[in-house]
């Protein structure tokens, strides 16, 4: 992809806020449980840039070019659709932030510049030939979501592509081809036992165009790792080990996906995005509120769940880092 320097630099950088003024709490109450918590999409956006954007995405390049199978799978079937993907992330892109993306257009020749990163590509829309990679992780590289691509065939929803860099202990590489239920059949009992699985699939299925929906999918990982790709166990998950209740304020996260489901008008499969958002422990207990919101939601927790979302071994620490805030807070 050719450089551009025709916009400044400072024209460029992305506004900072706090990271406590913008991370995405997922609980609104002090439990939780399984359930369908999507809820209409306001902006209609698959994207948010935020000051981690140089960050992410060069750790996104950095997998696909180091682990491309692991991070990036497709069929051959589903390159109509990443065509789509593109096309409609391109046009968002531009729109909501012409500071930092801007296309032109000759026909099907198109040119996509990326300011931010200081990179020009010219492509023929439709043809693969044209871009350096398949559509899906050419788009994958130049926004922080992870890219999913649900089709709709006979009633049911298939895994037929995906740029997932960032995932939460899961593979694009073994999910790849696998249908809605299959993929989510490591997922506790609670969850297929009550039907929500059958229920979310459902849901799903009756999206329309023009009616995208959010939802926040969480859990907690140790040290500010996006890739905890089953690949890379052996890197992150001995970690777990060493969280104690003096350490785990720095070395405890909380994980929070802005997953985003939107119906593609043409080729009319799902495309699933997932934005990931982490926070340490001690960033997060700023907010007195969310402190004792984290304490009541893993006191109450069930097994299966905090076990299936990987946290079950050092809960215990989390749970007397988090008390020993809660007291500090009410003798202040």
């Amino acid at each position: 992809m050719a450089k551009v320097d025709t916009i400044s630099v400072q024209k460029g950088k992305i506004p900072n806020s706090p990271l406590i003024d913008r991370f995405p709490f997922p609980f609104k109450g002090d439990f939780y449980r399984y359930s369908n918590n999507s809820e209409p999409l306001v902006s209609g956006n698959v994207t948010d840039i935020t000051p981690e954007y140089f960050e992410e995405i060069e750790l996104k390049k950095q997998i696909l070019d180091n682990r491309k199978k692991s991070a990036f799978q497709s069929f051959s079937h589903s390159f109509e659709a990443q065509w789509e993907i593109l096309e409609m992330i391109m046009h968002e892109m531009v729109s909501e932030y012409p500071n930092y993306f801007s296309l032109s257009k000759d026909g099907d020749n198109w040119i996509f510049r990326n300011h931010l990163l200081g990179e020009e590509q010219s492509f023929t829309f439709g043809n693969l030939s044209s871009l350096p990679y398949e559509p899906l992780d050419f788009i994958g590289r130049h926004v922080q979501e992870d890219l999913i691509y649900l089709g709709q065939r006979d009633g049911e929803l298939y895994m037929d592509a995906g740029s997932l860099c960032f995932p939460a202990n899961w593979s694009i590489a073994f999910d790849l081809g696998m249908k809605f239920l299959e993929i989510h059949s490591p997922v506790p009992h609670s969850f297929s036992r009550s039907g929500l699985a059958e229920k979310v699939r459902s849901f799903i299925l009756r999206m329309e165009a023009g009616n995208p929906w959010t939802r926040f999918n969480w859990t907690v990982t140790i040290e500010p790792i996006l890739d905890t790709a089953p690949e890379t166990f052996d890197e992150w998950g001995p970690k777990k080990d060493n969280v104690t209740a003096d350490n785990a304020g720095q070395l405890v996260f909380l994980r929070v996906e802005d997953q985003r489901l939107f119906r593609l008008p043409r080729s009319n499969g799902i495309l699933f995005g997932i934005h990931t958002h982490l926070i340490s422990l001690d960033e997060m207990s700023e907010n007195q509120q969310w402190t004792k919101q984290f304490y009541n939601v893993l006191t109450d927790i069930q097994n299966d769940i905090a076990e299936y979302k990987g946290f079950i071994s050092y809960k215990d620490k989390i749970l007397k880092y988090l008390e020993n805030k809660i007291e500090e807070s009410s003798s202040i």
